[in-house]
């Protein structure tokens, strides 16, 4: 039987939560991201009842093994679409225009597939399939004309793997049945975490890390050892969010191509997160100045095009050697490329998340209980993004002298993305709402305090803080 937080979640949530441990266990040799397995779990194994969960779970297993495409395997799969006609696969599709032909054409990742014809109706209704791609079911068909110089596949059906919409007034109805504690357990369970053997501080770091899926326009920036799961949240989570690892990033590809006239990632994401950001190539010279105007006011303009976005922006590195250390003599901003160690791009980061205080990730620090599905989370997250607690604050709280404009927004933004995690519907005490100042304001002083290394005098001004109003 169930108890505690288990019994909870599942009565609150039913069909909404599924055991951790199940993802665990059939990710093991199957590269396919967190969202997609869970979007399987939640066909077949959302019971409490352990014979339902066997046989779901051999169900999902058949799934994976006859549909999802393992890049070794793709020869096999083709040709099981040539000699049936047609097929369902499980695989990330990417749709470009290929204004040559007049038609869409996709490309299937792990099947190694390219110029498979797409209908239009599909890019209509998924307009993501043109920035980035996402992963879907989709029905193949094969038909060889020799006369043609087209694919012989056609995708006939497609549908993304995402849960259908959300009911979000019954989710902040529900919420009201959980403590802060168990709350913040749920949504740490959700992304895999075992909130019993984590410290308190490592706790706020891992919730921070989920505010730029719930907050428009939110620039964050971690920087920390390797090993400490930076970027897998915006990689495996939600399929509203979209990590770029390395490698060359063009005007063109982040914000318009002006030859193509279509908006880039920054305009179809909820999330860009960038891994490994001192690999990034950012030589093209417009990159980080359009960005630093995108990351203060949330719009970009190229040529005759002015476009507003709410993507936030995230920025993961790697710190080599103890930061203690290298604080004492240099700044902690190294791991960033040299054309962003700029004192007017560094000031529009709304925090810095110290990667080195989240422990190296081990076997303990994983859940096997119960969490909400990816997908169920990655909806109720966007859903959140339309609300706002950026108020919040000036009702109980008043800033002080070294606190200037740009340190008040980015306190009012960190402190509304922590609301809506924690207290999405709308219900905290003073003491509860301090914890998600303070939690801001460290952040924010992180950032003002590479500022001053960086900057110099401009910056001296790093005490922040607030006070309560009498």
């Amino acid at each position: 039987m169930l108890q505690g937080l288990d019994r909870k979640l599942f009565d609150s949530f039913p069909g909404k939560v599924v055991r951790k441990d199940l993802t665990k266990k059939l990710r093991s040799g199957i590269n396919v991201p967190v969202f997609v397995l869970e979007y399987l779990l939640a066909q077949y194994c959302a019971s409490d009842d352990e014979q339902t969960i066997i046989e779901g779970t051999e169900r999902v297993k058949q799934i994976l093994e006859q549909n999802y495409v393992r890049p070794d395997e793709a020869e096999r799969i083709k040709s099981r679409v040539r000699e049936r006609g047609s097929y369902k696969v499980i695989d990330k599709v990417t749709v470009r225009l290929n204004e040559k032909k007049d038609l869409y054409e996709a490309v299937l990742s792990n099947l190694g597939l390219k110029n498979v014809e797409v209908q239009t109706d599909f890019i209509k209704k998924y307009d993501r399939l043109l920035a980035g791609g996402i992963w879907c079911i989709v029905n193949l068909t094969y038909f060889y004309d020799p006369e043609s110089n087209v694919s012989p596949f056609t995708i006939t059906e497609l549908k993304p793997i995402q849960m259908p919409g959300i009911n979000l007034e019954s989710i902040l109805e529900e919420r009201k049945k959980f403590t802060k504690e168990e709350w913040m357990a749920a949504l740490l369970r959700s992304v895999g975490y075992d909130p019993e053997n984590l410290e308190e501080k490592t706790k706020w770091h891992f919730i921070a890390r989920m505010i730029p899926f719930v907050e428009n326009n939110y620039n964050l920036l971690e920087l920390g050892p390797r090993g400490t799961g930076k970027s897998y949240i915006y990689d495996e989570i939600s399929p509203n969010s979209i990590l770029l690892s390395g490698g060359k990033t063009t005007v063109a590809n982040l914000f318009y191509n002006m030859a193509t006239r279509t908006v880039g990632l920054i305009g179809m994401w909820d999330i860009v997160a960038f891994d490994e950001v001192g690999g990034i190539d950012m030589r093209e010279k417009d990159t980080v100045q359009i960005m630093k105007g995108y990351m203060a006011n949330g719009a970009f303009a190229r040529g005759k095009e002015h476009v507003n976005a709410n993507a936030s922006l995230v920025f993961l590195g790697n710190i080599d050697g103890d930061p203690v250390e290298i604080a004492k003599t240099r700044h902690l901003l190294e791991p960033l490329p040299e054309q962003m160690i700029d004192s007017a791009f560094i000031d529009r980061f709304h925090s810095y998340i110290p990667g080195w205080e989240v422990p190296k990730m081990k076997p303990e620090y994983f859940t096997d209980g119960y969490g909400f599905i990816s997908d169920y989370l990655a909806e109720w997250y966007k859903e959140m993004r339309k609300k706002t607690f950026a108020d919040a604050i000036e009702k109980h709280f008043k800033y002080n002298g070294d606190m200037n404009q740009r340190d008040i927004i980015a306190v009012r933004k960190t402190v509304s993305g922590l609301l809506k995690l924690l207290y999405p519907h709308g219900e905290f005490t003073i003491e509860e709402l301090r914890e998600c100042v303070d939690y801001a304001v460290a952040t924010r002083r992180r950032v003002k305090e590479q500022l001053f290394k960086i900057g110099g005098d401009e910056f001296k001004h790093v005490e922040l803080g607030v006070g309560e109003i009498v």
